[in-house]
């Protein structure tokens, strides 16, 4: 049990920290190219979140074959974790997102 609670953060912080550095860096790759901060950063986010998505569950579609071949043997509960650390690394993406739209927009809530 606490191995997989380790790996939901390690799946989160993953997925949370490739959407706010790659559009932090976008930012200042922005700045030293005289384009808009805030607007790079904002499509940045918004087009980033699938690959960090993808670089949280391991970059490959071994995670799918995974889920399948659990679920065709009828392990349900191998399946199940796998598909909770997908939708986490979504969580962790989405919520980087929505942090960068907040800096960028001013705003308090989303």
């Amino acid at each position: 049990m606490y191995i997989f609670l380790g790996d939901i953060i390690v799946y989160f912080c993953i997925s949370f920290g490739v959407v706010l550095g790659g559009s932090m860096l976008s930012g200042i790759a922005a700045v030293l190219t005289l384009q808009s901060p805030v607007d790079k950063m904002l499509v940045v986010s918004e087009n980033i979140k699938i690959w960090a998505m993808v670089a949280a569950v391991g970059g490959t579609i071994d995670p799918i074959r995974y889920i399948e071949s659990q679920m065709a043997e009828g392990h349900l509960n191998p399946a199940i974790k796998q598909i909770l650390l997908i939708v986490i690394a979504f969580i962790g993406a989405q919520m980087g997102t929505m942090l960068i739209q907040m800096i960028c927009k001013g705003e308090t809530r989303p």
